[in-house]
Formats: C-alpha cells, structure tokens, sequence
C-alpha cells in the first residue's frame, strides 16, 4: 500500500485522482449536504492498493476505482 494525501471535505481533490473518482467523490459530498450533515472538519485519505486509488472519508465512507475502471461507493457500516 502506498500512502497517499489528505484532503478537506469540499476542497478540491488531488491532480493524482482520476476524474471518474472525483466525481463520486463529489456525489458523496453532496449527499452529505442533502442529508445535512456537518462534515466541515471531516477529511478525505487517499491511498494506493495495487496501484489503485482508494478515498476514505472520516465516517468510513470509501470511494474507489472498480476493476471495470468505474467508481464503486461502500457507505460504512454502522
């Protein structure tokens, strides 16, 4: 595993997350607004498994790249 970065809920993402990922990435933060969530101090955890990219926010949301290539949310589990 190859560690990442870190960045704020909001903020933009780093140049190294592919777009497709920046997208559901965005989805998730704009469910988190519709819910009314305050996620204003949450942070999202870039890191690499096998060369591929994985976001975990706070909450233990993960996005990550399918081997399909397309984005797969898992919402954490209480």
């Amino acid at each position: 595993m190859q560690l990442g970065t870190r960045w704020t809920v909001g903020a933009e993402p780093p140049s190294r997350v592919p777009e497709v990922l920046a997208v559901a990435i965005a989805s998730v933060e704009a469910d988190l607004e519709t819910a009314g969530v305050d996620a204003s101090t949450w942070r999202w955890t870039l890191t690499f498994l096998e060369q591929r990219p994985i976001a975990e926010l706070d909450d233990g949301t993960i996005v990550r790249l399918g081997y399909d290539g397309k984005a797969v949310i898992e919402e954490p589990t209480d």
